[in-house]
């Protein structure tokens, strides 16, 4: 295939996705607000006896204590769907998608796309501690898995598809394009290209159009000035970035500690989430009835997270909240329901953050950090490490709020505390349970090396060449005599008198033509004259998926304009080279001109 062909191919794909993805977008965004209120008619029904399609808080619902069972009932519901209808309507709606991601080719079935919406809407209108951004990232991303189903795509304009449906439910939803486009990047995609950057750009912006027309052009959270003050306030949110790192490593664990207690229990699993629910139910109901007035665990609590941010709770409100909204969505979540990690940790982190701010207000009273700034830069760095999205979160800050003053707080605690859970866990939140099926999710993706060397650069130019009149025979004489040219290469180059190339022999070619007694046929009879080429200009990348594509081990390279001149020789371990030249990189440690120094990191490597 040549370049030109490779190009127009390229950007016919590019196109064909642009105009997917704007289709997407808006399904997504209409998606999103077809969620949000169907969320609200089951709160109102379950909690009211009412008909309507606002979100509201189930707290000043007239059954009393019988709001325990609302949640249960609703879990019920929950395993009843999973039961009969798909387990994919059970948990928090990410881990599937880069599940699908990266063991099924990107392909989510049909049918729950209409499920995981009505299940979300179940468990979150019952009153569990969800918010509805991850069934709708799922939700979105089996829109766009099934469109590329139905149309004639490949795997990989499939995951594109599929990252732009997740894509657009998210900006639809926080009205946050920028961090739902990093977001999908981070945890779906592992690749920043053209070909998936340019859809979900489109995706995204179409998506959090709809939600500007439905909710207005402000932002979700709407904060005072978050000023952190004196620049030496940054120590506070260093320790802050410390803390929270260890805050999401015990969340992760926690979580999965109680769904092992769950897989323990002598219980069918399909009533699992009405046990979770039970718990919710209990601790909804008890928590600002008898401990203190007015924390609501139940639903999303989206006006709650803004209260946070706003500094209008205090530091007991903060913490009977971080302790009850941690324990109902760690057992909700274990129990296997449908729902969405977002929104609590959101309100986790930015529940701690404030309450780290107030403390330090009270030890050090001259300092001057406005205690939104440790909201949001706890909310930001709890999320960010839980999940392994860390550039996501931080933009996630900044665009929910449209507050740019916190953006140097919140990127340093963000930033110390994924290094934190780094260093302590190999996974997260979200890709535990992935890593317990044996699929292994990579937190960290780079440019791949061979995209970024030419043919030229790494093939073989003494290039060594057979005259089309040999016979089979005398080759094999020849090779027989150890001549070091011909042994070093698996195939040769065959050419005319004017070292045009002609075809190409390999040493399966040569024990093909001697057992069948054709030592008199000519190299070119014998060899392949259909051949498949490289040029010195494109990629090494290029080039293999050629050779991998036609299932051969080397290429001739030749000149683009003159198709037959040779130029060089592309094997095997021409490409090996360039990748462990590239290994050699990242592992050798050399030299340092401060002898000192250099004898420091000899020592330390």
């Amino acid at each position: 295939m040549s370049f030109m062909s490779e190009g127009r191919q390229t950007g016919a794909s590019l196109l064909k996705l642009s105009i997917l993805a704007a289709l997407i977008g808006a399904i997504g965004g209409v998606t999103a607000e077809l969620l949000h209120r169907l969320i609200g008619f089951v709160t109102n029904l379950a909690f009211y006896q009412r008909v309507g399609t606002e979100i509201v808080s189930p707290l000043e619902s007239p059954l009393g204590a019988g709001i325990i069972l609302i949640p249960a009932l609703g879990g019920l519901l929950i395993g009843l769907m999973a039961r009969y209808g798909s387990p994919l309507v059970r948990g928090h709606g990410i881990p599937e998608a880069m599940e699908a991601v990266l063991t099924k080719s990107s392909r989510i079935p049909p049918k729950v796309a209409l499920l995981k919406p009505i299940s979300a809407a179940i468990s979150i209108g019952s009153g569990q501690p969800f918010g509805a951004e991850g069934p709708i990232i799922q939700t979105g991303a089996a829109i766009g898995s099934i469109l590329g189903q139905a149309l004639h795509t490949t795997a990989a304009e499939r995951k594109v598809l599929l990252a732009c449906g997740a894509a657009a439910g998210l900006a639809a939803t926080f009205g946050t394009p920028l961090a739902a486009i990093i977001f999908a990047i981070e945890l779906l995609l592992f690749e920043f290209r053209a070909r998936s950057f340019i859809p979900l750009t489109i995706a995204s912006s179409i998506a959090t159009g709809i939600h500007i027309v439905l909710f207005g052009a402000g932002p979700v959270f709407l904060v005072g000035t978050a000023d952190f003050g004196s620049p030496i306030n940054l120590m506070f949110f260093l320790a802050l970035g410390v803390l929270c790192g260890l805050l999401a490593t015990g969340l992760t664990r926690m979580l999965y500690i109680i769904e092992d207690g769950f897989h323990r229990l002598k219980v069918n699993t399909y009533l699992w989430p009405a046990l979770g629910g039970l718990f919710v139910g209990v601790v909804g109901y008890i928590v600002p009835m008898y401990i203190y007035p007015n924390v609501d665990v139940f639903g999303p609590g989206y006006e709650v997270i803004g209260g946070i941010l706003n500094n209008h709770f205090a530091i007991g409100f903060l913490l009977v909240l971080l302790f009850s909204k941690a324990a109902v969505w760690l057992v909700s979540l274990g129990s296997g329901t449908s729902g969405g990690v977002l929104a609590p940790v959101f309100m986790i982190g930015a529940a701690f953050g404030a309450i780290f701010g107030l403390v330090m207000k009270q030890l050090f009273p001259g300092m001057d950090a406005a205690p939104v700034a440790f909201a949001m830069a706890g909310m930001a760095a709890v999320f960010g490490s839980s999940t392994r999205a860390t550039f996501a979160s931080i933009v996630f800050a900044f665009e929910m709020t449209q507050n740019y003053h916190a953006i140097l707080p919140v990127m340093l605690a963000s930033v110390i505390a994924d290094a934190v859970v780094n260093a302590l866990m190999t996974s997260s939140i979200l890709t535990e349970q992935l890593q317990r099926k044996g699929v292994l999710v990579h937190h960290e993706y780079e440019a791949d090396v061979l995209d970024m060397i030419p043919v030229r650069s790494v093939m073989t130019k003494d290039v060594v060449t057979v005259p089309q009149t040999m016979t089979v025979g005398q080759l094999i004489e020849r090779i027989n005599l150890h001549d070091p040219r011909l042994t070093r290469h698996q195939a040769l180059l065959i050419v005319d008198e004017q070292e045009h190339l002609k075809g190409l022999i390999t040493r399966h070619d040569l024990l093909a033509a001697a057992r069948v007694e054709g030592l008199d046929n000519t190299v070119l009879e014998a060899g392949s004259t259909d051949l498949i080429v490289a040029y010195p200009d494109e990629t090494v990348r290029q080039a293999l998926i050629r050779m991998m594509h036609s299932n051969i081990g080397r290429l001739p390279v030749v000149n683009q304009q003159e198709p037959t001149k040779i130029v060089g020789y592309l094997s095997r371990s021409n490409i090996m080279s360039a990748y462990l030249q590239r290994v050699r990189e990242e592992a050798h440690v050399e030299k340092g001109w401060l002898p000192y120094l250099s004898r420091k990191s000899r020592g330390s490597s």
